[in-house]
């Protein structure tokens, strides 16, 4: 039996929060968009869509038809590596927690997966991978990846928000939205800020 990985991140822009990996595992004859037929790229989705979508992953996942898991990398991890190397870790740790099977021909391990995965975005070398441009639009198992991890990332930037209230991380989710900028310029940094992409907004403020 051979499975296929879907995956794509959410969060790689924002000014604050981590960068979160979706990764979403089906059988290889799993037919997407029969079982979830609105599923389409995040982005293209409302809030509350994309919040009956993840619950359906959810139940699915529970009776064992699919299995998904969403790896995050915090902004200490963005700013020390870098956006890239750090979705990069998300990734790896996503698509292992997925297929630790090794001993198993029966059941995913990198020996029998499949990943398919957004943009320019790389999984480890050991497994066969595919990366498609506009795969968060063309592939649904994709777009299910988009799904789960921008409705994770978003309920952690709402508990943030929690924390840090001043910032208004519940409304734009640590994007570099107007209202953002003009809290981090009132309030300066907190410990959720990605100062490297803050740099050229805010130097030499204190951190919260």
């Amino acid at each position: 039996m051979r499975w296929v990985i879907g995956v794509d991140e959410a969060g790689r822009g924002p000014l604050a929060g981590p960068v979160a990996v979706g990764a979403v595992m089906v059988p290889e004859d799993f037919d997407v968009l029969r079982t979830f037929p609105a599923v389409k790229d995040s982005k293209q989705l409302s809030p509350q869509k994309r919040s009956e979508i993840y619950k359906e992953v959810i139940v699915r996942a529970e009776t064992g038809d699919i299995r998904f898991c969403v790896r995050f990398s915090n902004s200490k991890h963005i700013d020390t590596f870098g956006i890239t190397r750090a979705v990069s870790r998300a990734i790896a740790d996503s698509v292992r927690f997925l297929t630790g099977n090794d001993d198993e021909k029966s059941l995913p391990s990198p020996k029998n997966v499949r990943i398919l995965l957004d943009g320019l975005l790389r999984a480890p070398g050991e497994y066969e991978q595919e990366t498609i441009i506009h795969g968060d639009v063309l592939v649904p198992l994709i777009s299910l990846a988009s799904i789960v991890a921008k409705v994770r990332r978003d309920a952690r930037m709402r508990r943030f928000a929690l924390r840090f209230p001043e910032y208004g991380f519940e409304n734009h989710k640590g994007y570099g939205t107007r209202m953002h900028r003009a809290a981090i310029r009132k309030f300066g940094l907190c410990t959720l800020h990605r100062s490297t992409f803050c740099k050229n907004l805010l130097i030499g403020e204190k951190t919260v």
